[in-house]
C-alpha cells in the first residue's frame, strides 16, 4: 500500500488512532501485522531515543518504511518527541511524513519560536507537526500526572506555532507499567471543543483500557503507546527463556514476542476505533 502521513490517517479516523513507538524490525512487524487484524490504520513512531539505540536514524526509518509500504492497511512512520531540529529534517528528507517536535524543555516562549520555525520548515515540504506546550510526566517536565493543559494556553500556542496537533496534560504520565492512570475526561472534552486541531495523549500505555476508548469519545485523537508493548515484548522473551533454558537462536523467542506485541496491537486498536 503507499504511503501516507498521520495527518492523513487522523483526518480520516472517525474514531482514535493507535501510534506505537517502534525499537527494533520486529516491532515494526509485530505493530502492522496487529493492525492488519484489526482492519485499522496505525502509526509506527520512531523516538529519538529509538536512534539513539541503533546509532542512526537512517536504518530504522528505512525498515519501517519497508514494512509500511508492503502493509495492507494504511500505515504511516512517525518521528517522536524529536528535539533535535536536524533529525527532524533528516527524517522528513528520508521519507517519514509527520513528526513530533518536542521544545518543551525550553522556556515558552523559546519554545513557541522553535516549533514555528520546524513547523514552517516542515510544512513547505508537506510534513504534519506535533508539538507540547510543556513536558508529560515522568519526562522531568511540568506535565506530571496532577498537571493540565491550559485551554486558552493551549489555543494561544497552537497559533502562535501553526502546528497540526497538540499532545496534552491529562492525567498521564511517560512510561507506567501499571494501568490506573485518572484522565481528566471534561478537560480533554474542553479542550476538543477549544484547541482547532487534533488532540493527541501520549504515556498512554498507563490508562485502562476503558479510560482510553472514554477519552477518544471526549475528544482525544492519537493515543501514543510505548511502554504497554515493551511489557508484552519483554514478558514473551522472559516466559520462553525460562521454559528452555538452553536456546541460542534469538529467532525462537524473538517470534512469540512479536506475536505477543501483534495480539496487543490488536485488542488496543479495536479499543480505539470502536
Amino acid at each position: 500500500m503507499p504511503l501516507v502521513r498521520t495527518g492523513d490517517i487522523v483526518a480520516a479516523a472517525p474514531a482514535g488512532v493507535g501510534a506505537f513507538n517502534v525499537i527494533q524490525l520486529e516491532h515494526a512487524e509485530a505493530i502492522v501485522a496487529g493492525a492488519e487484524a484489526a482492519g485499522a490504520p496505525v502509526v509506527l513512531q520512531i523516538s529519538e531515543n529509538c536512534v539513539r539505540y541503533h546509532g542512526a536514524l537512517r536504518p530504522i526509518v528505512l525498515a519501517c518504511l519497508a514494512v509500511a509500504e508492503s502493509s495492507a492497511t494504511p500505515v504511516a512512520v512517525h518521528l517522536d518527541h524529536a528535539t533535535d531540529q536536524a533529525l527532524v529534517e533528516e527524517a522528513v528528507r528520508l521519507g517519514v511524513g509527520s513528526v513530533m517536535y518536542d521544545a518543551s524543555a525550553l522556556p515558552d516562549a523559546a519554545n513557541v519560536a522553535a516549533t514555528a520555525e520546524v513547523a514552517a520548515w516542515c510544512h513547505r515540504r508537506g510534513a504534519w507537526v506535533e508539538a507540547e506546550l510543556g513536558e508529560i510526566g515522568g519526562k522531568d517536565g511540568v506535565h506530571a500526572p496532577g498537571a493540565r493543559t491550559d485551554p486558552g494556553e493551549a489555543v494561544s500556542y497552537v497559533a502562535a506555532t501553526g502546528v497540526d496537533a497538540l499532545a496534552v496534560a491529562v492525567g498521564t504520565s511517560h512510561a507506567m507499567t501499571s494501568k490506573d492512570a485518572v484522565l481528566d475526561l471534561a478537560l480533554i472534552a474542553e479542550l476538543h471543543r477549544a484547541v482547532p486541531v487534533p488532540l493527541v495523549l501520549h504515556g498512554s500505555s498507563g490508562v485502562p483500557d476503558a479510560s482510553l476508548r472514554e477519552a477518544v469519545r471526549h475528544g482525544m485523537k492519537k493515543i501514543n503507546i510505548a511502554t504497554h508493548l515493551n511489557r508484552a515484548f519483554t514478558g514473551a522473551i522472559r516466559d520462553h527463556l525460562a521454559a528452555d533454558t538452553t536456546v541460542v537462536d534469538s529467532r525462537k523467542y524473538l517470534s512469540p514476542a512479536r506475536t505477543a506485541v501483534t495480539q496487543e496491537v490488536t485488542h488496543l486498536l479495536t479499543i480505539l476505533t470502536t
